[in-house]
């Protein structure tokens, strides 16, 4: 054995041109590293979270007509504001329960309808018919002035 030589963990000898392409082989690794990571993060972002809202304007007085619906964005979800014939304003989140589909205010039938499986809901977001397994979620809705403000319960 010579004094060039130095030994691998398993006892061989390994020659100073194999230690080099080692080295060279290593350093080539973390730049690949180095360049791939940034870039990396770069197309597939951190997720981040989104801000929660806890109240929103849904409409103004007069935009909806007795007997009438309107879908809103409540944060990042699809929400439902209701005139029911009696004049009162009712708010429901607009997911139905079965299989995520948005909902819609039927005024023929003054229900709650989704259109993916003919689900119906009352004006209190309880499951009338079809596969909705759960209620909807109801909103509080309070007027100031000519807003109408919709919170959670």
């Amino acid at each position: 054995m010579t004094t060039d030589d130095t030994k691998t963990p398993g006892g061989a000898p390994i020659s100073r041109r194999g230690f080099f392409d080692l080295a060279l082989g290593g350093g080539v690794i973390a730049l690949l590293g180095a360049i791939l990571y940034p870039l990396t993060r770069f197309v597939i972002p951190p997720e981040s979270p989104e801000a929660v809202a806890s109240q929103v304007v849904a409409a103004k007085i007069g935009d909806l007509t007795p007997n009438s619906g309107k879908i809103f964005r409540f944060g990042k979800d699809p929400a439902l504001l209701v005139l029911t014939k009696s004049g009162e304003y009712r708010a429901f989140t607009a997911i139905c329960t079965h299989l995520d589909c948005t909902v819609q205010y039927r005024g023929d039938l003054e229900r709650i309808w989704c259109a993916c499986h003919n689900g119906n809901y009352d004006l209190n977001g309880n499951n009338v018919s079809g596969p909705p397994p759960l209620p909807l979620t109801q909103y509080n809705v309070t007027v100031r002035g000519d807003q109408i403000i919709v919170s959670k319960a």
